[in-house]
C-alpha cells in the first residue's frame, strides 16, 4: 500500500494524465480532507455534462445520487481511518443515477498536503468479441509485435497464417461479433474487418489458425435469415516468413490487407500474394523501381480535405491527401496501396518529401490564416538523414514552410524516440505545429503523447463511429478529449459524415472535425462562410 500511495504522490501532472489513460477508472478525483475536490479529469462533459474544471471546489458527494450520499459519506469519513476504499457500487448524480463504482486511497506524505484520491468507474463487465473498436491498424501492431518476439526468443511462435473472409452482397452490421463468436468456440482466433464484406482473420497469441472451412455452417446456425453459407469465400495466406526480417514481414502483411481491403481475395492473388509472403517479395525490387520512378517523376497529386471548428463551421487548415496516377501500380493501386507499398520496399522517406515539398507549392492558394497538413510517419520521423533533408526543404521556401503543419502517422511503431522527438522540436521551433494522427487506434499513442510535443490530436474515425451506438465508447472518447486539452493538445474528430456526428462531438468536447459532412476532399477553395464549410458546388444534402 505504500508504496502505491508513494508512486502516486510522486506523479507528475502528464504522468498523471497518462496513468489515468490506461486505468479503468472513467473520472480520477482528488479532493482535500474535507471532501471539496481540488483535483478532477476524465469523463465528466459524458457522464455529468459538466467539464472537469467545473467541479473544482465541489464537495466530492455532489458526484453522487441522493440515495447514496448518506452511505458515501460515512465512507469517505472511514477513508483517513482505513487507509482505502475498497470498490464500492454507488450511482452518480445524473438525470439516469447511472450505477458506477467508487473506489479510493488515503494519501499522506511529508511534504505534500494529505488527500483523498478517488476513482469511478462504470461496474465490470465481460469483453465480448467485437464489442469495441479493433480495427487493421491495431491488429497489425499486435501481428508486427508478435513477429518481433518471435525473432527475439526462438520459444515464441509468429502467426503461421492469416485468414481473408470475403462475403458477397449486403452484409449485416451485427456480423463481425457472429464471426468472432465462432472463432472463440475454434481456436481463439479473432477477425477485424478491412472493409465492409472483408475480414482478415489472426491466430491467437502461439496458436495457429483454426480450420475455417466450417465458419459458413455456423454463421447460418446463428443467422439462418442471411444465407451466409454461399455467399462466403475463405481463403488462407502462408505467412512463412523465409529471409525477411520482422520489419519487412509486418510491412508485407500491412500491404496484402491494404490490397485486400480495396479489391478483395482476387486482388491479393493478382498482387503475387498467393505463394504467401515470400512469394510476393521476391518481386519487391521490380516494384521498388517502379515505386521509385513514379516518386522522382512526380506522378501523383494532391487534394485537401478540409478540417473545420465544430463550433461554427470555420475552416482551420487543410490536410493534404496523396492522390497516385492510374495504373502505376496495376489496377490494384490506390492511395492506400502507394503508401503501404512505399514503406515495404523503404520509401517511406522520399514519399513523405515529394508530398511536403508539393503541398509547399500549394500554400500560395491558402488564404490568410490557413495552414496544410502533411501526412509524415513515425519512420520518417525518427530519422535523422530525413530530419537533415527535411530541414533543407523547408530552408528552401520559409513563407511555404509558415503554412505548414505535420500529422505523425503510426503505420509502424517509433522505436527510437529521442530522435523522433529532436525532429518534432526543430519543426516546432519553426512554427509547425504537430498533431498526433489516429489517436486510440493503438496504445503506442497514449505515449507518444506523454513524450512528444504535440499540439492536435485526431481521433481515430472508428471510434466516432462507435460512439453513436454505444455509450461506453463516448465515455472513451470523453475521457481521450479531456487527456488531449490536459496536455494542451486540441482535439480533431475523424469521420464527421453526418450532422449528428458533428454535434456529438461537440458535445464531447472535440474541437474540429474533418469528413464528408463538412467537406470532400478536392482543391484548395476560396473562403467559404461561416457554417457553410463545404466545397463549391456540393450539395445541400451532402452536409
Amino acid at each position: 500500500m505504500q508504496s502505491a500511495i508513494h508512486s502516486i504522490g510522486h506523479l507528475g501532472a502528464m504522468e498523471r494524465y497518462v496513468a489515468f489513460a490506461f486505468a479503468a477508472a472513467e473520472m480520477l478525483v482528488e479532493t482535500d480532507c474535507h471532501g471539496h475536490i481540488i483535483f478532477a479529469t476524465g469523463a465528466f462533459r459524458a457522464r455529468l455534462n459538466l467539464p472537469p474544471e467545473a467541479v473544482l471546489g465541489m464537495p466530492v458527494s455532489d458526484l453522487i445520487a441522493l440515495k447514496d450520499r448518506g452511505a458515501f459519506h460515512t465512507a469517505l469519513a472511514m477513508l483517513p481511518v482505513r487507509g482505502r476504499l475498497e470498490p464500492s457500487a454507488i450511482a452518480l448524480s445524473d438525470d439516469n443515477a447511472t450505477p458506477f463504482v467508487v473506489s479510493g486511497l488515503y494519501l499522506d506524505m511529508p511534504g505534500h498536503p494529505r488527500r483523498l484520491c478517488l476513482s469511478f468507474a462504470p461496474p465490470p463487465v465481460p469483453i465480448a468479441p467485437g464489442a469495441t473498436p479493433c480495427g487493421p491498424a491495431a491488429m497489425l501492431r499486435d501481428v508486427e509485435g508478435r513477429i518481433r518476439r518471435a525473432a527475439a526468443d526462438r520459444r515464441a511462435l509468429p502467426p503461421d497464417r492469416l485468414g481473408l473472409i470475403e462475403i458477397s452482397g449486403a452484409t449485416p452490421d451485427t456480423l463481425l461479433p457472429h464471426i468472432n463468436r465462432v472463432l472463440e468456440r475454434d481456436g481463439g482466433a479473432l477477425a477485424t474487418e478491412v472493409a465492409p464484406g472483408r475480414f482478415s482473420v489472426m491466430p491467437g497469441e502461439g496458436a495457429k489458425l483454426p480450420d475455417l472451412s466450417g465458419l459458413g455452417d455456423a454463421l447460418d446456425a446463428m443467422m439462418p435469415s442471411q444465407g451466409l453459407r454461399n455467399a462466403l469465400r475463405i481463403d488462407t495466406l502462408p505467412l512463412s516468413m523465409g529471409g525477411l526480417s520482422p520489419v519487412q514481414s509486418a510491412r508485407a502483411i500491412r500491404y496484402c490487407l491494404s490490397v485486400f481491403a480495396s479489391g478483395g481475395s482476387k486482388a491479393v492473388y493478382e498482387e503475387g500474394f498467393g505463394a504467401g509472403l515470400a512469394g510476393f517479395v521476391e518481386d519487391v525490387a521490380m516494384r521498388s523501381q517502379t515505386l521509385r520512378r513514379a516518386l522522382e517523376g512526380r506522378n501523383f497529386s494532391l487534394e485537401f480535405q478540409p478540417i473545420c471548428a465544430l463550433g461554427d463551421g470555420r475552416l482551420h487548415h487543410y490536410e493534404a491527401l496523396l492522390r497516385p496516377q492510374k495504373g502505376i501500380l496495376g489496377p490494384n493501386g490506390g492511395p492506400a496501396e502507394f503508401v503501404n507499398l512505399a514503406e515495404m520496399v523503404g520509401l517511406t522517406e522520399e514519399l513523405d518529401l515529394a508530398v511536403l515539398e508539393q503541398a509547399m507549392q500549394a500554400t500560395p492558394q491558402l488564404n490568410a490564416g490557413e495552414h496544410i497538413a502533411v501526412n509524415i510517419s513515425g519512420l520518417s520521423m525518427q530519422s535523422p538523414a530525413f530530419r537533415s533533408r527535411l530541414r533543407a526543404a523547408l530552408d528552401s521556401s520559409p513563407r511555404a514552410a509558415a503554412r505548414l503543419m505535420v500529422e505523425l502517422t503510426e503505420s509502424a511503431e517509433i522505436e527510437h524516440e529521442a530522435a523522433a522527438r529532436d525532429t518534432m522540436q526543430e519543426l516546432r521551433g519553426r512554427g509547425v505545429p504537430i498533431c498526433l494522427d489516429d489517436f486510440g487506434a493503438g496504445a503506442a499513442a497514449f505515449r507518444y503523447l506523454k513524450s512528444f510535443p504535440i499540439d492536435y490530436v485526431k481521433v481515430d474515425g472508428s471510434f466516432v463511429a462507435a460512439a453513436m451506438q454505444q455509450e461506453r465508447d463516448r465515455s472513451f472518447i470523453a475521457a481521450m478529449v479531456d487527456l488531449s486539452l490536459a496536455v494542451g493538445a486540441k482535439v480533431i474528430a475523424e469521420c464527421i459524415e453526418t450532422a449528428e456526428h458533428a454535434a456529438l462531438m461537440k458535445r464531447l468536447g472535440a474541437d474540429y472535425g474533418q469528413g464528408w459532412h463538412l467537406g470532400r476532399p478536392g482543391a484548395i477553395r476560396p473562403p467559404r462562410p461561416v457554417l457553410a464549410c463545404r466545397p463549391q458546388g456540393v450539395k445541400e444534402e451532402w452536409a
